[in-house]
């Protein structure tokens, strides 16, 4: 399956664009400043430097496997732009991946949030799979569940019971109103909000950043990117020790790098089975002594 690239080396020094390419050996000399990516646009990067500046960047060669959240190395160039030299280990990985490519949507985030609503409905498969790709990345998950206020909303709460019941805790809000059922919730993580489009992350962020729309607009215009809160993924300080990731709405969520023989363990609801099918090799589809299947059957666990 597609593993993402480990990015505590050096980048690669080859293939520097043309606009930089005559800066490359002051570059390589100066020294490195530390920082955060903050927003991501293709092959430029937003990176907030240790004491609050933000300049762009852009790697070495044609790299754009970086991800809001990313802890990084920036040489300064000339014109002040910046070039980044390294990525330092992630403490964990959030992405999704199909048989061409894969989708980095944040790193070092120490909580998924998962913005849901009764309208546009949301799609539980889109759920499921934002689940299985945490659990596969060893991040917590909290369901939040958006614009109580419209019908249907009772509804799509009792639905998310059976994933209160696997253990994924719920927060219900209007965020046009108050946001404050979810921001204490936020408080002392980096969380990432993913989601369809129209769930309401956008409202939710300029609701916990008042600032969002402005500040957004200008990296926007900098970096050559869309205006829209959620055209590409961007990083907002909530306090000292509170962060969040917001990102753009989603369709699908491929889990391609996730291996087939390790699904099931993903599934929370599936692990007391894991082990007790007939055969060793059981691949838990449709091999008959399937554990799971038994359960399913006998009632005594969830289906997805």
């Amino acid at each position: 399956g597609i593993r993402p690239r480990d990015w505590s080396s050096d980048v690669c020094s080859s293939d520097l664009p043309p606009d930089l390419s005559r800066e490359r050996t002051a570059a390589a000399a100066a020294a490195t400043l530390s920082g955060t990516v903050v927003a991501s646009f293709g092959r430029r990067f937003a990176v907030e430097l240790h004491g609050g500046e933000q300049i762009e960047c852009v790697t070495r060669g044609k790299r754009t496997d970086l991800a809001c959240g990313d802890c990084v190395e920036v040489a300064r160039t000339a014109t002040g732009e910046g070039v980044i030299e390294s990525v330092a280990t992630r403490a964990s990985l959030f992405y999704r991946s199909d048989v061409q490519r894969q989708k980095l949507i944040a790193a070092n985030v120490t909580q998924i949030v998962v913005v849901l609503a009764p309208s546009p409905p949301f799609h539980a498969e889109l759920l499921d799979r934002c689940l299985v790709a945490a659990q596969d990345a060893g991040i917590p998950a909290l369901l939040a569940l958006n614009k109580i206020d419209l019908p249907g909303a009772d509804a799509a709460a009792a639905s998310l019971e059976r994933y209160c019941r696997l253990g994924y805790p719920l927060v219900q809000l209007r965020a046009k109103s108050d946001v404050s059922p979810l921001r204490e919730r936020l408080h002392g993580h980096t969380s990432v909000l993913v989601g369809q489009s129209g769930m309401g992350k956008s409202t939710i962020i300029n609701r916990l950043v008042p600032e969002a729309a402005a500040r957004v607009g200008e990296i926007s215009a900098a970096l050559g990117g869309g205006r829209h809160t959620t055209t590409h993924a961007r990083l907002y300080h909530l306090d000292d020790t509170s962060h969040i990731i917001d990102s753009p709405g989603l369709q699908e969520f491929g889990l391609v790098h996730i291996p087939p023989e390790n699904l099931a363990h993903e599934f929370v609801e599936f692990r007391p089975y894991i082990g007790r099918c007939k055969f060793n090799d059981c691949r838990h589809l449709n091999e008959p002594g399937w554990a799971i299947a038994a359960a399913v059957e006998g009632g005594r666990s969830e289906e997805h």
